[in-house]
């Protein structure tokens, strides 16, 4: 496929009226291990999702783009209960992303994402520091904190903070990257008298290839949290 391709199918994929979960309003129905089932799936798919290579922007650098994730849920029976109509087995996240170069090395980013047909809103942050900047004959390393959180879900607060080292190479106009990390799931449900706060940990691993064309920028990536894997796509510009 052409990249010309690619860049067309990402943001149809962002622009179309994607068929999502409906509300998640339906938790009392759920054993506390359901709960914990369906938090994995939920810290997956929404922990924060980089989609960029490790080497930084700059000061006067910004990577703006929208983007969509599609996750499979490992678990899509317990979601399915979970919200008050029928639930796809894969979670569909369109998001506004932007990250900023500052000095030193650092790179700020935010994202933004409000799920269709779902009272699923995501806010997401991460701070970026390179370890290497990157050169000619040497790749980019840098070390990433981020944090997300759930909105708009009244029965449930979900958040996630992670930590992650990633490595990036360019070559023109083609960047891959990859990178290894750990996300902390912290679930906690609203009057449910039968569930109770839930936590932990899972490893995170995830590849990605950046394709930078003047005027339009695209990036693509793999991602697997614990055992739910998510794909990404994001479209926009990167200076």
């Amino acid at each position: 496929m052409h990249f010309r391709h690619l860049a067309a199918l990402s943001l149809l994929a962002v622009m179309l009226p994607v068929r999502a979960a409906d509300n998640i309003d339906s938790l009392g129905s759920l054993s506390q291990s359901d709960f914990r089932l369906l938090s994995e799936d939920l810290g997956a798919a929404l922990s924060y999702k980089p989609l960029t290579p490790a080497e930084p922007t700059g000061v006067l650098g910004f990577d703006l783009g929208v983007e969509v994730t599609a996750t499979r849920l490992a678990h899509s029976e317990v979601f399915d209960r979970a919200v008050s109509g029928g639930a796809p087995d894969t979670l569909l996240v369109p998001k506004l992303h932007l990250h900023k170069g500052l000095p030193f090395g650092i790179d700020i980013g935010a994202s933004y994402a409000a799920v269709p047909n779902s009272n699923i809103k995501l806010l997401g942050a991460e701070v970026r520091y390179a370890l290497l900047q990157g050169g000619i004959a040497t790749p980019a390393v840098g070390l990433r904190a981020s944090y997300s959180t759930m909105r708009g879900v009244s029965q449930l607060d979900l958040d996630t903070t992670g930590v992650d080292l990633s490595i990036s190479k360019g070559f023109a106009f083609f960047t891959p990257y990859a990178g290894v990390g750990l996300v902390r799931v912290s679930s906690t449900p609203n009057d449910v008298p039968n569930l109770r706060k839930t936590s932990f940990t899972d490893n995170k691993y995830f590849v990605g290839a950046n394709f930078n064309f003047l005027l339009m920028n695209i990036a693509v990536e793999a991602d697997r949290t614990g055992d739910t894997t998510s794909y990404g796509a994001k479209l926009g510009w990167r200076f």
